[in-house]
């Protein structure tokens, strides 16, 4: 059973078109706050924008057997590396960042277990 059943899916698809936005922003759109920039907080936000993004998915498609989880995460991992790919090849002052990617990798693994935690 899924939560919100019926926009369960059109959640997913929003907030995957809204990330996607904010990835493709040119780096002069995104603010400089130096004191934040010690605590790493743009990989809190990366962490932050997948574990809701695999939540909503998760939860979309109705991931609770043993291999859906695995590739939805893998699928994840992908989006997130390529996301990595256009910022540098495509967009303004941006650049790859693997850091990034493992921020992603961490925000999905971490939504897929929020989302099993509240199905138990």
């Amino acid at each position: 059973m899924r939560l919100l059943n019926r926009y369960a899916l059109p959640f997913a698809l929003g907030w995957l078109v809204f990330i996607s936005f904010l990835f493709c922003l040119p780096g002069s759109a995104i603010p400089k706050i130096n004191w934040l920039s010690g605590i790493h907080f743009d990989k809190w936000v990366h962490i932050g924008l997948f574990a809701v993004l695999l939540f909503l998915w998760g939860n979309a498609l109705g991931v609770f057997t043993r291999r859906k989880p695995l590739l939805l995460l893998l699928t994840a991992i992908a989006y997130g590396l390529l996301v990595e790919v256009v910022q540098d090849q495509l967009i303004v002052n941006r650049d790859f960042d693997l850091w990034d990617a493992a921020a992603d990798t961490a925000g999905a693994m971490l939504g897929l277990w929020a989302l099993a935690r509240i199905k138990k």
